[in-house]
């Protein structure tokens, strides 16, 4: 029903900044929670950021809290994550998800997985 397909992918020095674009295919797009999640090496997945389907909504966790903002383009069927003052700590592979609610979302339960990109900050 719906595939998503994350770019964005790349080495960056602590303090720089990167942005992932997740593109998500289906008529039904805009009716879904958008949402990233990271897992780091040698840890689980966790989540990192939601928005709702409008984009009027979202959701941080507190270790990204003011430095990573979600957004997105319903008519370009595109979410997207600006991380900005990375640190190592941000190192690890970013999925993309959709979900029909955005709190159930924040918990993991997503309809659909993107298949993940990888995201390396150097010290």
């Amino acid at each position: 029903q719906v595939q998503l397909v994350e770019t964005g992918a790349g080495l960056v020095q602590a303090g720089g900044s990167l942005r992932l674009s997740c593109a998500g295919s289906g008529r039904t797009f805009s009716m879904y929670a958008m949402g990233w999640f990271r897992q780091a090496p040698g840890k689980e997945r966790e989540f990192a950021a939601a928005i709702s389907a409008s984009g009027a909504t979202t959701y941080y966790t507190g270790s990204v809290k003011g430095r990573f903002t979600i957004s997105r383009d319903n008519a370009k069927n595109t979410v997207y994550l600006q991380m900005d003052s990375l640190k190592p700590d941000d190192t690890g592979v970013y999925y993309c998800a959709a979900g029909r609610q955005i709190l159930t979302l924040t918990k993991g339960g997503s309809d659909y997985w993107g298949q993940g990109t990888q995201v390396t900050v150097s010290s």
